[in-house]
């Protein structure tokens, strides 16, 4: 095993500890924090089937977004379902055999990387040229932008300008999965790609992108409007009013 390889093979695994671990506290802490008022954002449904259709509307088709502002829209679903066909696209290096379906999504997959690229520097562009937006960025923002576009790029000069071993790379990460680690090659764009995969997946569980699982938890949105049909009482004010009795 040659030292680049040795290097990814830990760089993976404390990446996937780290990102499965962290997601799963912070899915645990999302779970347990109380919502001692309904706040659910108007309209909204007054049924547990109505909340359910609306969180599937916001989570496959950004509806508020699409209310708020077009533009951000637009470049914001390039940038997801972009990433989803490629994420898909990319089951191929973790199964053998390949599943049938994901045979059929890959030449979609692999425009679609152009659609993420794309959809990113115009989420990127916003920061700069939006003022209120502009205004509230911070440093992490285009840093985490930054890294994305890097991941999209890289992926894109593996196909496009320099291509690389696929056979050996999917032999790696079969190896990961199968604690029977292979050899990595060491193309530059690969190493790159890959080295910014991985910081992505070890930044993920303390950055902006959990709004992933958190929109799930959101009291925005997973309420029903039932404050006409059922009185809320606080905590606090339960134990008040039992006292008073």
């Amino acid at each position: 095993m040659t030292l680049v390889t040795a290097l990814y093979v830990g760089l993976f695994y404390a990446a996937t500890i780290i990102l499965v671990v962290g997601i799963a506290l912070r899915i645990k802490k999302y779970a347990q924090t109380p919502s001692p008022l309904k706040i659910p954002t108007m309209p909204a449904p007054r049924t547990e089937t109505g909340v359910a259709l609306r969180m599937f509307r916001e989570v496959v088709f950004f509806e508020s977004l699409f209310r708020s502002n077009k533009w951000t829209w637009i470049f914001g679903y390039l940038f997801h379902f972009g990433l989803l066909l490629v994420l898909l696209r990319h089951l191929r290096y973790f199964t053998e055999p390949v599943w049938f379906w994901v045979n059929w999504v890959q030449p979609f997959g692999k425009y679609a990387a152009f659609a993420m690229v794309a959809g990113l520097l115009g989420l990127w562009a916003r920061r700069f040229l939006v003022d209120r937006v502009r205004y509230i960025s911070t440093p992490s923002d285009h840093l985490m932008l930054a890294l994305l576009v890097g991941i999209g790029m890289s992926g894109l000069g593996m196909d496009y300008v320099s291509h690389t071993d696929i056979v050996s790379v999917k032999a790696f990460f079969l190896g990961l999965m199968h604690f029977s680690p292979q050899p990595l090659p060491g193309d530059p764009f690969l190493l790159v790609h890959l080295g910014l995969v991985a910081t992505l997946m070890i930044i993920f569980p303390i950055s902006k992108l959990l709004h992933a699982p958190g929109v799930f938890f959101s009291p925005t949105r997973n309420q029903t409007d039932s404050s006409r049909e059922r009185r809320h009482i606080a905590p606090w004010a339960e134990q008040l009013e039992a006292g008073e009795r």
